[in-house]
């Protein structure tokens, strides 16, 4: 009963601040920021591409992919719960018209001729009797306890949240088309390994069936070379059946009809290491980057602001609500033909406040504030996920770097020790045995300098996937 006493008190003070409600967003919405201008991918005519490279198979992707058409769409929605949440602000005016036939019952009739015939003795009344009613009504909400402005804020967050979902999104496609990519150029490497280990045992073979012919060589070596060159085949058919695995992949993932590719396309040449690949990332200043910017943490953050909105949206019952209405109607009997005189009208000031409602208002704000604890801890777990792999992408980054430059010095040893051995072979000073394993120590190590090429790209791929600085090149930063 206390708290029922103290109501009436919160209704006097709130009067006092309707007049300070345009300063505080309740009188007007609050506008939503500008959202990042997202570049549109330009239309691509694959028939008119030789050579594909990886910027234009992502450009292709993010203008194809369906997903991302669905995430696009997500936020368009949510642009019109803005517009929505924006319209309560403006007056609401209403008109409507009506025409009816009335029976009239035998007290009714007789009432309404008696009635009548006290000022025309002869008047009639007609049945069934003709009736027309215009009218037009106006209303306003000069306060609602600030459920406008929250109700305009949440919405706000909402087109936030679905635009970083959508970023989000974008984020994913562009490394899985990326890691697609280089397993597609992988695949071309180990065709071209495969193609130079079938060549160096092809002319092995040859030779072998030459010095066989002149009596110096013997059958053994021929079948050597022979058998190796059979398993450099089945080698080059294994890499020939992982590229065009890799491109049906990587044509799906770029939203190409049938996941398929025209006849002929290539992939761009995996290029060499540059200097800046080979600079190790900095790991704090990159973790900064992305708690700023990565899209899935800016979408928890607004959930979070979103929920603290809906807090404020909550506790608006507590608060009165005033309305200015207004109405003007019109009544005609037997024609439509109104007049000036047939109208009528009121103008009220509606003031209403709920004293009880069970305990529901309570409730709802409880449980409001119980939603922006869960994203809270979202929030605290979201930071140590984003924490944990960035750190993990520097230290892959770093391995695959100084991966690279061991394989690379070592391919430089294996060549110049195969060289070697096949000079001594053919100078009969070296062992068929010793050839062979100079020659697969050569195809593994240019396996794993490619592999480590290739693993580099997709480490520095990872790495600006996890800070969201993968999508920064198509975004435009023009506007």
């Amino acid at each position: 009963m206390e708290k029922l006493c103290k109501r009436p008190m919160v209704v006097f003070f709130s009067l006092l601040v309707i007049c300070q409600n345009a300063v505080a967003g309740e009188l007007w919405p609050t506008e939503p920021p500008d959202l990042p201008p997202v570049m549109a991918p330009a239309e691509v005519d694959l028939g008119g591409i030789d050579v594909l490279d990886l910027k234009t198979a992502q450009r292709i992707a993010l203008q194809n992919n369906p997903s991302l058409a669905a995430a696009a769409a997500r936020v368009t929605q949510a642009k019109q719960r803005v517009a929505q949440a924006a319209a309560t602000y403006w007056p609401r005016l209403d008109a409507d018209a009506a025409a009816r036939r009335a029976w009239l019952s035998d007290v009714e009739k007789a009432s309404r001729l008696a009635l009548a015939r006290l000022f025309d003795p002869n008047a009639a009344i007609g049945d069934p009797e003709d009736q027309y009613g215009l009218g037009l009504s106006a209303s306003y909400a000069f306060f609602t306890g600030f459920e406008r402005k929250f109700a305009n804020l949440s919405a706000i967050y909402g087109q936030d949240q679905s635009h970083a979902a959508r970023m989000d999104a974008w984020r994913i496609l562009l490394i899985s088309v990326a890691s697609g990519y280089y397993s597609a150029q992988l695949a071309v490497q180990a065709i071209a390994i495969a193609k130079a280990d079938e060549d160096f045992n092809q002319r092995q073979y040859l030779e072998a069936q030459a010095r066989r012919r002149v009596g110096t060589g013997s059958l053994s070596d021929e079948l050597n070379f022979e058998v190796r060159v059979n398993s450099a085949r089945t080698e080059l058919i294994n890499a020939r059946r992982e590229y065009e695995i890799s491109l049906y992949a990587l044509a799906e993932l770029m939203g190409i009809p049938s996941s398929r590719f025209p006849a002929g396309l290539k992939l761009e040449a995996l290029a060499p290491e540059t200097t800046r690949d080979m600079v190790p990332p900095e790991t704090e200043t990159l973790l900064q980057y992305a708690l700023k910017n990565r899209p899935d943490f800016l979408q928890i953050e607004y959930a979070l602001a979103q929920a603290d909105a809906n807090i404020g949206l909550a506790r608006s019952n507590y608060w009165p609500s005033v309305a200015l209405t207004g109405n003007v109607d019109g009544n005609r009997t037997d024609n439509p033909e109104f007049s000036f005189d047939d109208f009528g009208g009121s103008v009220a000031l509606v003031f209403s406040y709920n004293l009880f409602s069970g305990g529901g208002d309570r409730a709802r704000v409880r449980e409001a504030m119980a939603i922006k604890s869960e994203f809270e801890k979202n929030l605290d777990q979201s930071r140590n996920n984003i924490s944990f792999q960035v750190r993990e992408a520097v230290a892959r980054v770093r391995q695959t770097q100084e991966q690279l430059i061991l394989q690379a010095s070592s391919l430089k040893l294996v060549e110049r020790n195969r060289d070697l051995v096949e000079k001594e072979y053919n100078a009969g000073q070296a062992s068929l045995v010793r050839l062979n394993e100079a020659q697969r120590d050569l195809t593994n190590t240019q396996g794993r300098l490619a592999l480590a090429r290739v693993e580099l790209r997709r480490a520095l791929k990872l790495l600006e996937a996890a800070t969201g600085s993968i999508i920064g090149p198509y975004v435009d930063k023009t506007d």
